[in-house]
């Protein structure tokens, strides 16, 4: 199963690490140097629950990120899970 909130749609990015070395010129060095950059991948914070929903009368069980379980709890699930689609 995909890396994706069922939710937000958030999903792994991919970015740079970027290695440098030297001293920087405020503290007496020539500079930093970039040396090598590196790719890397960036992970939502992804979870599965099983939510209670009242209006249903029925637990649904979805893929989400901790920042949609915040919206859920805010928002209500019924309404929440209606507006991305799930239910």
């Amino acid at each position: 199963m995909a890396r994706v909130c069922s939710i937000r749609g958030s999903r792994v990015s991919v970015g740079n690490r970027v290695h440098r070395s030297g001293l920087a010129k405020k503290k007496g060095g020539i500079g930093r140097h970039v040396t090598k950059v590196v790719k890397r991948t960036v992970s939502p914070n992804l979870q599965t629950k099983r939510i209670w929903v009242p209006e249903l009368d029925k637990f649904v069980k979805v893929k989400l990120s901790a920042k949609a379980i915040k919206t859920i709890t805010k928002n209500g699930a019924y309404k929440t899970l209606k507006s991305a689609g799930v239910i």
